[in-house]
């Protein structure tokens, strides 16, 4: 059996290539050199040795097997460190009272009473690095672009904003208002980096672990996007993502890293707080978390910056010129260095050191106070700057930094290092003491002993605050800053919507396809026909989008270096360094990422882009519905587009892809303005109602959700009297009922409307029922204007009581009331408590399968049929029509059968 060791190696190298030997003799005096020097040298120096040719190798551009870790040392030697531009001693005053602040705030909000939490480990293991960058490299907005983009890591909130405090951004009354957002209106701070709930100083939501990394990704290849296609200057923008070692595992976190090395993306920079601990534990015990992401990022093309040591391990390692200290640095698991920082100088001397002589000679001349405070990389101002620095220099490379700390540093033993202390909210009087003597900060016993401790503000004319305000200064202005300078756009003539609008004549098309039309269109407008960012998971093709091909051909920035193979074809696939569509791979998650980074352009860079994002709406609510949430937080802007919408009208491919709940959890979302349109003229007045919400003069902080079909269908001209109030409401009469004199009403919604119109005739011809067919272009839209009136009845009981939209829309409608769509029931029933009638719907509950569309509807019992047996039920529970008429309906079209359904429309495929 393979030992731990075996299975689990420190580092990973490849294996040598397959070539011809043309030189033996030569080769042979390279072997005989590289046995002296393990001879003469021992192995550690010729390893060593091997490792610098490498590096050489490299440099001389001479391809060699990619070596993926390297030793557990920093990757940047301390002769090659930069001079460090700050003032050392100022800066740590500023920290220490950053530090103070953040923790005293998470503890006064754990006061009887409140108790809503917080959390303090992460900022004291990366408040150095985030000090570092807000002295040294964050870019502010004050010049009037971007600045950078900064995603902070959401653990770390607290010290954001005590260090807010400390420059007046803050006042004290609102740190005392952390996470109490409504009882402290308008002081509130939210908990975690929350763009909505504080829309003048967040820009990223970051908290949803894998989030922040996957979206800096997308961030920064936006940035770069922006300026090939001329929309923005970004060249000086930088993005960071601060990040922690146990989010790394997070699928997100690592599944888009080749995105940024393809593309070069320099302009971006991970740092990774690699405190060696997740929530409740170590995050590698058994192995090194640092080593195994530099061989995740190495192999992705990455380039990595190991920033393990502080300075005073400098001596220690140059003394070792046999390696022996660098080995046990490579061969001592996480969780034993958990432990160490845990434990006192005398423990690391006896187990670290102490086992072989070299080790032990190194430290003869250390107390036990100078091991125990030999200390991690990620709290060194010079060594973090070193890093930055580095980073920012490297060029054709994104960069990330694997950055080693103590989770809960300077806290005290309490905390620092101990598993639970992710958790940990509220220090001790006796915690407060030590911290504040390890801090150095001027505040007495008694103010420690006497209620909630105090917050300590060095003064607003002392030293440390003038530097602090002359540092932001100098990097254009305060971070983090969310400001939005875009102005409105100038939104297209009605004209443009006319063809739409016309109908498809004999043509049958799907409403996906009608979609496609009118967007063709508005890209043809001079003032906004830019500004459009076409998104798809390689689905292109599939959506009818390859028409767009080559016009606007997808974003490339090394442009098409081969022959396409379609190149003869009018519709050849065409790469392009100024592309306009954006062509992700297959990787909802990685377009969902580029929707939002365009979406919040307006604010990030001043200037309004215009996302179209479509996809199999399946994969869209369910597969990243988290994203869509943090679109929400994020305040982004767009359109979503799930084609090939429905359980039904998909059914060729079968259970995974039989979308019939995603409107239901759109509903959910409250950024979201969702649509499930039957006809092309509905699609007109709603995406021109969504431009203007959206990007007109009175901009608002919603996203457009339409869910459109694969199925041909032919689509009806305008009506003279459209009711484009009720279509954007949610509901309007499409077809009142003309033979028959038993009223009744037919609510559907999307590719259903077809059906109800059948089902209008059927009853008309074969039961003397005269039935409207209203199309709900909403449900969700009707249900939540609905909920929002009855709240205000409810606040407001002397004022004269509202009327839900729906209820006005429907009163003087005669007759039950059936609704019907290709969603499960739960969609239509959003509205069920506001009609005024009976009420009844069908829907397409249960998982999908592969059939003819037609099987599948009588199946589930939505198809025109099944509406009209659905209408002859509520009417004869009524008493206007005899109950025997069931039973005869039932078997005259054979509902209980099928494979007697018309299969309908060819097709079912994507």
């Amino acid at each position: 059996m393979a030992s731990g060791s075996d299975r689990n190696p420190i580092i990973i190298g490849g294996l040598p290539s397959q070539v011809p030997d043309f030189d033996p003799e030569e080769t042979q005096e390279w072997l005989d050199s590289l046995d002296a020097a393990v001879d003469e040298r021992g192995r550690e120096r010729a390893r060593y040795l091997m490792l610098r040719l490498i590096e050489r190798a490299r440099e001389k551009r001479v391809a060699v097997p990619e070596m993926r870790s390297t030793d557990y040392v920093n990757t940047i030697a301390t002769k090659d460190e930069p001079f460090f531009p700050g003032n050392e001693e100022i800066e740590r005053k500023v920290l220490n009272a950053t530090r103070w602040n953040a923790a005293v705030m998470v503890s006064r909000a754990q006061r009887p009473g409140i108790g809503v939490g917080g959390h303090i480990a992460t900022f004291a293991s990366s408040a150095s690095l985030y000090d570092v960058g807000f002295n040294h490299f964050f870019r502010g907005k004050d010049g009037g672009d971007g600045g950078d983009q900064i995603f902070f890591q959401g653990h770390a909130s607290p010290g954001i904003y005590a260090r807010a405090f400390l420059l007046d951004r803050l006042s004290e009354q609102r740190l005392d208002a952390f996470r109490q957002e409504k009882s402290k209106a308008p002081y509130g701070l939210s908990s975690y980096p929350h763009p909505r709930l504080m829309p003048d100083f967040w820009e990223f939501p970051t908290v949803s672990m894998g989030l922040g990394p996957l979206s800096a990704i997308f961030q920064a290849r936006m940035n770069r996007y922006m300026e090939a296609r001329g929309i923005a200057d970004t060249s000086a923008s930088h993005v960071w993502a601060f990040l922690g070692d146990g989010e790394m595992d997070e699928p997100e976190s690592l599944g888009q890293l080749s995105i940024a090395a393809r593309e070069g993306l320099d302009n971006l920079t991970f740092v990774v707080n690699c405190n060696l601990q997740r929530l409740d534990g170590p995050v590698r015990g058994n192995g090194k978390i640092i080593q195994e992401l530099e061989s995740q990022f190495r192999g992705a093309g990455w380039n990595v910056i190991k920033l393990v040591w502080d300075r005073s391990w400098d001596p220690l390692l140059a003394q070792d010129r046999d390696g022996v200290l660098v080995n046990r640095l490579n061969t001592t698991p996480d969780g034993q260095f958990q432990t160490y920082a845990t434990e006192t100088g005398s423990y690391i001397r006896d187990h670290f050191f102490g086992d072989d002589h070299r080790l032990r000679a190194m430290v003869e001349g250390m107390t036990d106070a100078q091991i125990l405070h030999l200390g991690r990389g990620g709290h060194d101002h010079k060594k973090i700057f070193a890093a930055f620095s580095a980073a920012k220099a490297h060029t054709g490379q994104p960069t990330v930094i694997l950055a080693q700390t103590v989770k809960g540093w300077t806290l005290g033993p309490n905390f620092e290092g101990r598993n639970a202390t992710h958790q940990m909210k509220k220090l001790t009087v006796g915690d407060l003491k030590g911290f504040r003597d390890r801090l150095h900060l001027p505040i007495s016993d008694k103010e420690l002993e006497d209620g909630a401790p105090p917050y300590y503000h060095p003064g607003r004319n002392s030293e440390e605050i003038q530097y602090m305000h002359d540092r932001r200064k100098g990097l254009g202005g305060y971070v983090p800053t969310r400001v939005v300078r875009a102005k409105p756009l100038q939104l297209p003539e009605d004209k443009t919507y006319a063809s739409v609008k016309k109908g498809s004549g004999q043509q049958s098309i799907a409403t996906t396809m009608a979609f496609v039309r009118l967007l063709k269109d508005l890209m043809r407008d001079k003032e906004i026909g830019k500004r459009f960012v076409l998104i798809a998971p390689d689905e292109y093709r599939t959506f009818g989008m390859d028409s767009f091909f080559p016009s606007a051909k997808i974003y490339n920035p090394l442009g098409q270096q081969y022959e396409s193979v379609d190149r003869d074809l009018l519709l050849a696939y065409k790469e392009s360094p100024t592309g306009q569509m954006l062509h992700d791979g297959i990787s909802e998650a990685g377009c969902t990422a580029s929707l939002i980074a365009a979406g919040s352009a307006y604010a990030t860079h001043g200037e309004p882009l215009i996302p179209v994002y479509v996809f199999y709406s399946m994969f869209g609510f369910q597969r990243t519905g988290d994203q869509f949430w943090q679109m929400a937080d994020q305040l982004a802007r767009g359109f979503v587009l799930g084609a090939t919408a429905g359980r039904t009208t998909l059914t060729g491919e079968g259970l995974q892809h039989a979308d019939g709940h995603s409107q239901l959890l759109a509903s959910t979302n409250p950024g979201c303005v969702a649509y499930d349109p039957a006809y092309g003229f509905e699609i007109a007045h709603i995406v021109k109602d969504g431009l203007r919400r959206m990007y007109g003069p009175d901009a608002e902080d919603v996203f457009y959700y339409l869910t459109v079909y694969n199925e041909p269908i032919q689509h009806p001209a305008e009506p003279a009297n459209v009711d484009v109030d009720g279509i954007l409401k949610g509901v309007h009469r499409f077809s009142e009922g003309t033979s028959g004199s038993i009223p009744a009403q037919i609510l559907a919604s999307g590719v259903a409307v077809p059906w109800a119109m059948e089902a209008q005739r059927i009853l008309a011809a074969d039961w003397n029922v005269r039935a409207d067919v209203w199309s709900a272009t909403s449900w969700n839209e009707l249900r939540r204007e609905a909920v929002e009136v009855e709240r205000h009845n409810l606040l407001h009981p002397e004022e004269e009581q509202r009327v839900p939209y729906v209820t006005q829309k429907l009163s003087g409608s005669e007759g039950p009331f059936v609704a019907v769509s290709d969603w499960m029931r739960s969609v239509p029933d959003q509205i069920a408590r506001w009609v005024p009638g009976t009420y009844q719907s069908l829907g397409a509950d249960g998982f999908g399968f592969a059939d003819t569309r037609g099987a599948a509807r009588r199946f589930f019992h939505i198809d025109a049929q099944s509406i009209v047996v659905a209408v002859l039920t509520e009417l004869a529970r009524e008493g206007k029509v005899d109950r025997s008429v069931l039973k005869q309906a039932i078997d005259r079209y054979q509902l209980l059968e099928v494979a007697a359904a018309d299969p309908g429309a060819a097709g079912g495929d994507a």
